[in-house]
């Protein structure tokens, strides 16, 4: 079964939408079959992977948690062999609205996702920037959270509510889930506050911490605007290795020891 998981932060601007996009492509340029889901009704991570939201408008999202659609049938091809996505489109706004109605209404995605689930190694889902009944869905869905933190005092003051939220999806509807990683991005090591803000983060949740941090990089900023993920288009940047380096952090932290080799056990 594939495990899914869910990229979180009601925080705009900290990198979710990048960390989504880089991850699930570096995760399939790794051969680890990987599905990629745009649950922001904005569909940055959509257009950011070269699809215009119009164009795939009668399959996104919107029509799989509606009932409209399989789920199946929303998953489009990408440029990278073993990626695939679910776009969304500014339809999904809606999608909140009526499904309000629906029986259990925060366990739609995951009834819908569980068509597919063991089709895939990883799936992605890129969360919008609210804590919305779409993002519940995500997190009822997923086995486990990556939360981007950019290193200022403001992004500090969100994780609390945030992690508010993960807690009562825990206790009400997915007790399941779990905390993947803290992950610093658009680091400057330059800065005095990035520094002091990282070792906060690191005092406080410790080994939730990623040891890899996405520095600020400008082919990584680039790569949207041309519908690429970094590593198509700038494949020795500093974005596309640090992206890399998180997608092994994520294989060997979702790898069982057994299937490990013994000499890397042996070292653990």
């Amino acid at each position: 079964m594939g495990k899914v998981i869910a990229i979180a932060n009601q925080k705009g601007g900290v990198g979710k939408t990048t960390t989504a996009i880089n991850l699930a492509a570096s995760l399939a340029v790794m051969e680890k079959k990987t599905l990629l889901i745009d649950a922001d009704p904005q569909a940055n991570t959509t257009s950011g992977m070269d699809f215009d939201p119009d164009s795939t408008s009668a399959r996104t999202l919107y029509e799989a948690l509606i009932g409209q659609r399989l789920f199946s049938e929303v998953i489009l091809d990408t440029e990278i062999k073993d990626l695939k996505i679910v776009p969304s489109h500014i339809n999904l706004v809606g999608a909140e609205i009526e499904m309000l109605n629906i029986e259990n209404r925060e366990c739609v995605l995951k009834k819908a996702l569980s068509e597919v689930v063991d089709q895939y190694d990883y799936i992605i889902i890129d969360c919008s920037p609210s804590l919305g009944l779409i993002t519940i869905n995500a997190l009822t869905a997923a086995n486990s959270v990556i939360i981007p933190v950019q290193c200022e005092f403001f992004s500090l003051e969100g994780l609390g509510k945030l992690l508010n939220t993960i807690r009562l999806v825990q206790n009400k509807l997915n007790p399941g889930l779990q905390i993947e990683g803290f992950l610093f991005t658009m680091f400057d090591g330059r800065r005095r506050l990035d520094n002091q803000v990282a070792e906060e983060v690191r005092q406080h949740f410790g080994e939730l911490v990623f040891k890899t941090i996405i520095q600020r990089n400008v082919r990584l900023s680039e790569a949207p605007s041309h519908g690429k993920p970094v590593i198509l288009y700038d494949a020795l940047s500093t974005g596309t290795n640090n992206y890399l380096n998180l997608a092994r952090e994520v294989i060997k932290k979702n790898t069982p020891h057994t299937e490990q080799p013994e000499t890397q056990t042996a070292n653990e």
